[in-house]
């Protein structure tokens, strides 16, 4: 009987096999792989969601401090002092200005870092690296000077919070330091529209005020982000519409002239209301007494003011409510609009932590109802109820006050939902901006961050090179590294060229994730190549002292998203790598660089 001969397997051939996984694995890889833009959208949505968490907190915090001042959490802060006896509407905002001094006292002491009371200092100037200790106590003061009744905004807090949120988010992820910057405004972004249940208006809040600049490099991550913190904030408390007011109804042409006349008087009198905080900023300054004094003084000022009105504490929140129900005769209005002023002031010059958004959007109501009461008597503008007016008025005021125009028209329709005013509102707000402009080149922040140094930070903008935006460490291969390794090193990455080195470390060139995919179908012509054979010599370079604009004539010739930085020794090391979206935030974040680098 014959014996079949036994056919030998044929051998696997280990080299095949690896680069059949790498055919597969690369395409899967590049198509998996998030690129910088969505990385960048992720961490801003993960700084919105986080942030409004922050200032969910804080107002749960704020009742709580609330409740254990005036022993009542259920009814807004002017009620709970309405129910007090006067001695107590008096002491209650001086100690809660005393505790909130003492923390602040001891932020400056223990922690040896400069307080600012103006929380977009820490968006503006700096290089994003928020400190968490510090931004945590700020808001613990805020949390008593808020909670005692003292007439400030709790959307400083709220945006401390969310600024130091994106700043923690951006080290953690080890963003380069436009980015960081970028996620620190994502914060401010989140925090405005979870404090005013506005989606747009807190991305334009940043991008138009803080920022200056509507890039959508900058502006879809704040969209991104605020939207991400209104939804996360809707799920606990509703998406109902901040203030309600009843249908107007449309506006005739004729009667448009009044709306552009209460246009002007905005413009007319918001500088004097600019003047009047920061003169009450610069008395209170100038008194040599320790910070928990002056703060118990500012708090003293609102409590005996309470005693009789208690509507002036808190940030004005009712009472704006009030207005725009027509709750108020103008000459009770009139009052309480004179003490408000006085009232902020005095806490804002004290030096307490907080914002004037909310109470400046009470005075422009104010103002509005005013002027609406007194045209009422005249037969072409009796069919314009005051309250129309009071709602022209915020918008107008804030646009003046602001010098932000778009993000107050945007804001007022956002708080109100009444699309039927939205003609002489943006009427009224580019009137009272223009106004405005004409009487003081400077709105309510950007005075502040002048005097806090923003200028000389822009100064050192204007000389940024390529260093200060440079990431380190870039993917690099050697220039002998085997076909196969290459391809491995690209489906471990999300960039689209490797740095090729010589043996002595220096730059030879690049390989782009392109070129390597003609050979992955043809393994033994792969075996045969190393990184030498597929590098692109002929690749754009900079230097660490290169200004912006080279980077942007180099990019104007290259396609890809990243360019090497050498070293300016001339020794050919390879020292980094510019992104061309880092750059652009860079540039795009102040827009005085351009001038001056032009």
């Amino acid at each position: 009987m014959a014996v079949e001969a036994q056919i030998p397997p044929t051998p696997i051939d280990p080299e095949n096999a690896r680069m059949r996984r790498i055919r597969w694995l690369l395409p899967l890889m590049e198509w998996l792989r998030p690129r910088e833009l969505q990385i960048t959208l992720f961490l801003a949505g993960l700084v919105g969601f986080l942030g409004a968490l922050g200032a969910l907190g804080f107002r749960a915090a704020s009742k709580c401090v609330q409740w254990a001042m005036t022993r009542n959490w259920t009814s807004d802060l002017t009620e709970s002092f309405g129910q007090l006896p006067w001695w107590e509407r008096i002491i209650i905002p001086a100690a809660g200005g005393a505790i909130a001094g003492l923390v602040l006292m001891a932020t400056t002491r223990f922690l040896k870092q400069k307080n600012t009371t103006d929380y977009m200092e820490a968006v503006v100037i700096g290089d994003g690296v928020i400190s968490s200790r510090q931004s945590l106590l700020k808001s613990l003061s805020a949390l008593f000077s808020i909670s005692s009744g003292g007439s400030i905004g709790r959307e400083g807090p709220l945006v401390q919070i969310a600024v130091m949120v994106g700043s923690g988010v951006g080290r953690i992820a080890r963003v380069s330091r436009p980015r960081l910057r970028l996620l620190v405004a994502c914060g401010a972004s989140a925090g405005i529209a979870a404090a005013y249940n506005a989606p747009i208006s807190g991305a334009l809040f940043v991008a138009e005020i803080v920022l200056g600049t509507m890039s959508m490099e900058i502006f879809g991550p704040l969209i991104f982000s605020s939207v991400v913190a209104t939804l996360t904030t809707r799920q606990f408390i509703g998406g109902d519409s901040l203030y309600h007011v009843t249908h107007l109804g449309s506006t005739s042409p004729s009667q448009l002239i009044a709306f552009l006349l209460l246009g002007c008087v905005c413009g007319l009198l918001s500088p004097l209301y600019l003047r009047t905080l920061h003169s009450a900023e610069s008395l209170f300054s100038k008194w040599n007494a320790p910070l928990v004094i002056r703060m118990a003084a500012g708090g003293l000022i609102v409590g005996c003011i309470a005693a009789w009105y208690p509507e002036v504490c808190g940030n004005g929140y009712s009472s704006l409510t009030a207005v725009l129900h027509g709750d108020w005769l103008w000459k009770e209005l009139l009052i309480i609009l004179l003490l408000k002023v006085v009232a902020t002031s005095a806490t804002f010059g004290s030096g307490a932590v907080g914002g004037v958004f909310t109470p400046t959007l009470f005075v422009g109501s104010g103002i509005g109802y005013l002027f609406g009461s007194l045209l009422h008597a005249f037969p072409s503008t009796s069919g314009i109820q005051p309250i129309a007016f009071a709602l022209i008025g915020m918008g107008a005021f804030l646009a003046a006050s602001t010098r932000a125009p778009i993000m107050a028209i945007v804001m007022i329709f956002e708080i109100t939902l009444d699309y039927e005013m939205i003609l002489p509102l943006m009427l009224g707000c580019v009137v009272a901006y223009y106004m405005a402009r004409s009487l003081s080149a400077e709105g309510i922040y950007s005075e502040a961050l002048r005097r806090k140094g923003r200028w000389e930070f822009d100064s050192e903008l204007r000389r940024m090179r390529v260093g200060d935006i440079m990431k380190k460490n870039p993917p690099t291969v050697d220039s002998s590294t085997a076909f196969a390794e290459v391809c491995e090193k690209f489906a471990s990455l999300r960039h689209n060229y490797l740095y090729v080195l010589d043996s002595q470390q220096r730059f030879v060139g690049v390989i782009s994730l392109h070129d390597i995919k003609r050979y992955l179908n043809d393994p033994d012509l792969a075996k045969l190549i190393i990184a030498r054979d597929i590098t692109r010599e002929n690749f754009p370079t900079l230097l660490p002292d290169d200004q912006l604009t080279t980077v942007f004539e180099r990019f104007s010739r290259h396609e890809g998203e990243r360019i090497p930085v050498l070293s300016a020794t001339g020794s050919g090391k390879l020292e980094g790598s510019v992104s061309k979206a880092d750059a652009l935030l860079a540039f795009a974040e102040k827009p005085e660089m351009r001038s001056a680098e032009s």
